[in-house]
């Protein structure tokens, strides 16, 4: 069977890690909530920490797994460094969007046939044991 190197097709297409660690980042609820928020624009922790009824320093904890796994970036502010603002990566979703998109897309379902076992060469059916024993039954 061909190996999976990446999703969404050769062209663009996510490595499967990449994909598979922003799933599981975003398996997390606390995590999920963090992006849901950070759909609605730019904030910093504090924002962030009220906005969810969280510790800051949970807060930051999150989105430290959230920036590593390349889905939240940061920048600090110009004027006073010690201010750090987050917010998503549009890059980064839009090649996890088309790696995604093109996963859950039933027009993409390949029509592979099995080449061993009983569907492989149906002309050349086993019987099972039980189907030799219900025959011996009724002799």
């Amino acid at each position: 069977m061909q190996e999976i190197a990446d999703i969404g097709g050769s062209n663009g297409g996510a490595p499967v890690e990449r994909v598979a660690a922003a799933l599981r980042a975003l398996a997390d609820p606390t995590r999920f909530r963090l992006y849901l928020t950070l759909r609605q624009g730019e904030a910093c922790v504090c924002e962030l920490a009220e906005e969810l009824g969280l510790a800051e320093n949970l807060v930051s904890h999150h989105l430290k797994a959230l920036r590593k796994v390349g889905l939240v970036h940061d920048r600090r502010d110009p004027s006073d460094a010690r201010w750090v603002y987050y917010q998503l990566d549009a890059t980064a979703l839009a090649t996890l969007f088309a790696a995604l998109g093109a996963l859950f897309d039933p027009q993409t379902l390949g029509a592979r046939a099995p080449t061993c076992g009983p569907a492989a060469a149906p002309h050349l059916v086993v019987p099972t044991r039980r189907a030799s024993r219900a025959g011996r039954a009724g002799e």
